[in-house]
């Protein structure tokens, strides 16, 4: 039998045997396969391609290389998938019990969960293709016609005995296999490439060469790809930005570079093959310059998209609500098209926060937070932002009603007492007004704070139309003053003022602030661009409204809201102002160490910096919507409160990395390479390209850096900065870390 391993050098894709069952094991069992996995089955499917791939139908090639291979060895790979959910079981337990008629080796469910790989001895007698139709008639299940090659690999899932069925130790008899592998040289290339077929599953570092071409189109030739009059230019450039990234190999350029004098059924005369061969070869010639800048900004594109995927959506849609909303969430939408509900069900709990007061809820870490909200709506013009205001509305009515009769007392006071230096009485300390307008001065905003603080730790609540307005509610009328009042508010840090005059407003207290603000995405970015990567974005929860290319344009037809909607909104309203003091649950405190660790695995598995950065505070906001969903609810948690948890976060995510992602992204980078280029000496700097652990102890030492440094080596691994080859045990430097220290390949 055999099972060999596939992984790429110089450009080309090798094989080498797994020798023994602790290896399989151990290849299938690390911390990213069971990462990456994780990814794929929750839909990222670029991410498959970063699983280990096996291969347990042939041998390879006298140098090691896996294409155009022609031995077969003595086990046969078979793919059964997209097999109905309700039959996979009955699939699964037909095959165990004709595993000695089979022959079966291995078993094991396929990386996206939809059906199995297996593998079974070889009869001899008969074909590749005829083995399997031989297995598939036997099993009563339908082959994956596309799998029929002797050279065909699989993705593997882990270890664990869920994903792995079974497996039989005469799976690694590669006795004969091992003579024909056992060089650790290159693979030779030749000057002319045989058997070269399109590969569309061929990827670098994780990502489809597929989806680098197509954004290479798109961003390079408006989407259009090369055809008669311009494919001999265009191919030639695309090959010659490719070249880099494929080993600079003609046969590897040729796996992944399509042949657009082909016709759409794949036909080509051997003239025009013969032609788009020519211009590869050309694209070789050219003077080597490392990495193109057209192909890093591809590459930073993608990893953008993929980020804003790994948030639960499409690069098009955020996440989708939760089909069972809490019964709060479900009142406060139920008035508004599905297109809004989301934004509506983000953008109510700046209101609802307002009416706790002296309410503190103790995070995993054990910092006390408050119930504040800071909620931004992103969408373009006339897409219908307004749809949020009626929900709030009436949230908000009976603090209007309570500020009412404040409003009327302090008129009062401030007719009887002139702005002169002699008060005839004092301001009444009692007076409280939550709701402010949009146009204030610092006097009124400091006197607005301290008021609610001495009444109750009481929150004040400012609703605009255009985030511009917000730069009113202070003198000074600037986007930083507005930044560092989002800032202090998070945290609740003290504000105000303090003034000698006697008619001076003077008081400090800890600044209670929640706010609803719309804007559209150019005027977004503007307005926060030096305030992505100080903390003030992270702060912000973040709605959007998106409408489909098939959606029409017309304005929102809303429910209808009255006495009804009150009376069912009232009870939630009622226990929100009955609470005070420190609230705990066990429940959503697991839930977010959960979503934590969930976060730190998918910024890892993403490698984005920006998602790392963004998802500590999405986690707090997210976490802080449970808690006040869990006191409405009269103290209650539940799934469905659990479940909108996990959506906000994303869908907080999922808009911060499409409106802001990519220059944090930027930011954070540039500061790495400062750092890098200011600090010590980078220790991987020094090492060659290709380098064994004595070379690596060696150079710690005269660093004059102490221990095994084990984890330094993991780091680098975890990060994708290196790989450790296994038949030549050395450890190798990716093309993705010469990319972040901009070294020439």
């Amino acid at each position: 039998m055999s099972v060999h391993m596939i992984y790429m050098k110089d450009g080309a894709k090798m094989m080498r045997p797994v020798l023994s069952r602790e290896e399989y094991l151990s290849l299938r069992d690390s911390d990213t396969q069971r990462t990456v996995l994780k990814a794929v089955r929750a839909g990222d499917a670029s991410q498959k391609n970063r699983l280990i791939q096996m291969n347990y139908s042939c041998v390879p090639n006298d140098d090691g290389t896996l294409r155009g291979a022609k031995t077969p060895s003595r086990s046969v790979g078979m793919d059964i998938d997209h097999i109905a959910a309700g039959q996979l079981e009955a699939v699964k337990r037909r095959i165990l019990d004709r595993r000695e008629q089979l022959g079966l080796l291995m078993l094991e469910r396929s990386a996206r969960g939809e059906g199995f790989h297996l593998a079974f001895r070889r009869r001899e007698d008969l074909s590749q293709e005829d083995n399997l139709r031989w297995a598939s008639e036997l099993l009563e299940v339908e082959y994956d016609k596309g799998a029929k090659d002797i050279t065909r690999v699989f993705f593997s899932t882990t270890a664990a005995a869920s994903e792995l069925l079974l497996l039989d130790d005469a799976l690694f008899d590669n006795s004969a296999a091992v003579l024909q592998c056992c060089s650790s040289e290159s693979p030779v290339q030749s000057a002319q490439p045989a058997d070269t077929v399109y590969d569309p599953e061929a990827s670098y570092n994780g990502i489809l060469f597929t989806d680098i071409i197509a954004k290479y189109w798109e961003m390079y030739n408006n989407g259009h790809k090369p055809v008669e009059g311009d494919r001999n230019a265009l191919t030639f450039e695309l090959a010659a930005t490719l070249r880099a990234v494929c080993g600079y190999s003609l046969e590897a350029l040729m796996t992944i570079v399509p042949n657009y004098w082909a016709a759409p059924d794949g036909s080509c005369s051997q003239q025009d093959r013969e032609e788009w061969r020519k211009t590869l070869e050309n694209a070789l010639k050219e003077p080597r310059r490392g990495l193109s800048q057209r192909l890093k900004q591809v590459l930073q594109a993608l990893q953008a998209q993929s980020v804003v995927k790994a948030c639960g959506g499409t690069l098009t849609s955020p996440p989708p609500l939760p089909k069972k909303l809490p019964p709060l969430v479900k009142l406060l939408t139920r008035n508004v098209p599905d297109i809004y509900k989301p934004a509506v069900a983000s953008c109510v709990f700046p209101a609802l926060g307002a009416h706790l007061h002296g309410v503190k809820f103790r995070y995993w870490d054990n910092v006390d937070h408050e119930a504040t909200f800071m909620s931004i709506l992103i969408g373009r013009q006339s897409i219908g932002k307004g749809s949020i205001k009626k929900p709030i509305d009436y949230i908000m009515e009976d603090i209007r009603l309570r500020d009412l009769p404040n409003r009327q007392r302090e008129s009062d006071w401030k007719q009887r007492n002139p702005g002169a230096r002699q008060k005839k009485d004092a301001r009444p300390q009692d007076i409280c007004i939550q709701m402010l307008i949009d146009n204030l001065t610092d006097a009124v905003f400091n006197q607005r704070i301290v008021d609610a603080h001495n009444n109750g730790q009481r929150y004040i609540y400012t609703i605009v139309d255009e985030i511009e307005a917000l730069k009113k509610v202070t003198s000074r009328g600037s986007a930083d003053e507005v930044g560092l009042l989002i800032r202090k508010a998070f945290d609740n840090s003290l504000a105000g003022q303090e003034r000698v005059g006697a008619d001076s407003v003077s008081g400090i207290a800890p600044l209670r602030w929640n706010f609803n603000a719309s804007t559209t995405p150019p005027n977004a970015r503007k307005f926060f661009y030096k305030m992505v990567n100080d903390g003030t974005v992270s702060r912000l929860d973040i709605a959007t409204i998106m409408r489909s290319d098939d959606e029409d344009d017309e304005a929102p037809i809303l429910g209808i809201y009255d006495n009804g909607f009150a009376e069912e909104l009232k009870p939630y309203i009622d226990r929100l102002d009955a609470a005070s003091g420190l609230i705990t649950c066990q429940a959503a405190k697991r839930l977010s160490l959960e979503m934590r660790r969930e976060n730190s695995d998918t910024a890892r598995l993403y490698e984005s910096e920006a998602y790392r950065v963004f998802s500590y505070r999405a986690n707090v906001i997210a976490w802080l919507k449970g808690m006040v969903l869990y006191v409405a609810h009269g103290y209650k948690w539940s799934k469905e409160i659990a479940e909108f948890v996990r959506w906000s976060q994303q869908y907080n995510l999922w808009n911060k990395m499409l409106y802001f992602g990519k220059q944090l992204e930027r930011e954070l980078l540039s500061e790495e390479e400062i750092e890098r280029q200011s600090g010590p000496q980078n220790l991987l700097d020094l090492l060659p390209d290709e380098f064994t652990t004595e070379q690596y102890l060696q150079m710690r030492q005269s660093q004059g850096r102490s221990g095994s440094g084990e984890s330094t080596l993991r780091c680098w691994a975890s990060r994708g900065y290196i790989v450790f080859d296994d038949v030549s045990r050395t450890y190798c430097k990716t093309s993705e870390y010469k990319v972040k220290t901009h070294k020439p390949q």
